[in-house]
């Protein structure tokens, strides 16, 4: 875990472009709050590995969206009893359930309909406040960051510099 902060903090200082951290952020959402039991998530991680996007930022949210989506839970599972019983949406589920390997999926889930709903949801907000944060942070906070007396302490330890050169 450590490591992933280390690597998301070391890309918002990189040349790398802020569309390239912003999409991983908001990518981690969507992977962080879908439940890790089926077989939707790990086709959707492995997709996602091959986009040209921050792994260590996607890595990082991932966890961090991980834990905080058991909180949610309920708002998941009322989110998606809601889609799965929509009038329109029935006869298409239905048939999604009889094709064999679409029910490993388990796209009939409530909590894994909704969290994906939410996760989707939340994609374009999320992408556009981290692309604004990351701008901000490089122009400003960074540098005043750098000048802090803590930062200038913990970069003088061995082990600190031990650690950024692993990474």
């Amino acid at each position: 875990m450590f490591s992933y902060i280390l690597k998301f903090i070391k890309s918002l200082n990189s040349n790398s472009h802020p569309g390239e951290i912003a999409n991983a952020v908001s990518i981690g959402v969507i992977l962080g709050f879908l439940p890790k039991n089926n077989a939707f998530w790990y086709i959707l991680f492995v997709l996602f590995l091959f986009i040209r996007i921050n792994k260590g930022s996607l890595l990082f949210f991932t966890l961090v969206f991980g834990l905080l989506a058991h909180n949610f839970d309920t708002y998941f599972d009322k989110l998606g009893y809601y889609i799965l019983t929509l009038p329109s949406l029935v006869p298409t589920f239905k048939a999604l359930l009889d094709i064999p390997f679409v029910a490993f999926t388990k796209l009939n889930n409530t909590i894994v309909m909704g969290s994906l709903a939410a996760g989707l949801c939340c994609y374009i907000p999320v992408y556009g406040i981290s692309r604004v944060f990351i701008k901000f942070w490089r122009a400003f906070l960074a540098p005043a960051v750098r000048k802090t007396k803590l930062v200038t302490l913990l970069s003088k330890l061995p082990i600190i510099q031990k650690i950024g050169e692993m990474v």
